[in-house]
């Protein structure tokens, strides 16, 4: 998994006002809530806010990244857990991260890649990825960037479900039985398939 340096800076006042204001000056509040716990067992938040150009390119990106997060100097790494978008502009309206250790599994989201021409296709079926990402459990530094599914093998009308699936270090929490990718019949299949039975 790559990283992604982000600055932000920390906010000493929390409120409904001071964020009105953090928006108005083309900021974003954020949450990083910490590995540490306070009270009632909960993890320990940091309010901060960071700017539209500093997250970017982490979140308009079809990669995932882990965080080199630096706020007021003081660095932590840490992972994209939420984002809130406004519902007509699109605009974002808040961040929570996540502090992440080497030690302590996190699920993440990777992107599914396909790879291989499948037997299917090559009988004139189509190939579709009907999952894009699926949400995986390991520690950050055995998540890669994408998860490779070769469909060689994959023929006719046929599928790969989550349960076929296996990766070094990781667990899979999807549903065993959620399709990944499925190879589909064509009219053209359908009638070559005709015509041989």
């Amino acid at each position: 998994m790559k990283s992604i340096e982000i600055k932000g800076t920390a906010r000493p006042v929390v409120g409904k006002k001071s964020t009105r204001e953090i928006r108005k000056a083309d900021s974003i509040p954020a949450v990083l809530y910490g590995v540490e716990r306070g009270e009632n067992n909960l993890p320990v938040a940091t309010h901060f806010t960071v700017t539209n150009d500093e997250v970017r390119n982490l979140i308009y990106s079809p990669h995932i990244y882990s965080v080199d997060l630096v706020i007021d100097g003081k660095a932590c790494k840490a992972v994209l857990k939420d984002i809130q978008f406004h519902p007509v502009t699109d605009r974002i309206l808040h961040i929570d991260f996540y502090q992440i250790t080497a030690e302590k599994p996190i699920v993440m989201e990777v992107p599914v890649a396909l790879e291989g021409l499948a037997e299917g296709v090559r009988a004139g079926g189509k190939l579709q990825l009907q999952t894009r990402k699926l949400k995986v459990r390991a520690t950050y530094d055995k998540i890669p960037e994408k998860l490779v599914v070769d469909v060689t093998s994959l023929g006719l009308g046929k599928t790969i479900k989550v349960g076929e699936l296996n990766y070094e270090g990781l667990e899979l929490v999807n549903s065993k039985e959620v399709v990944v990718c499925a190879v589909q019949l064509t009219r053209a299949a359908r009638g070559a398939r005709a015509q041989q039975g």
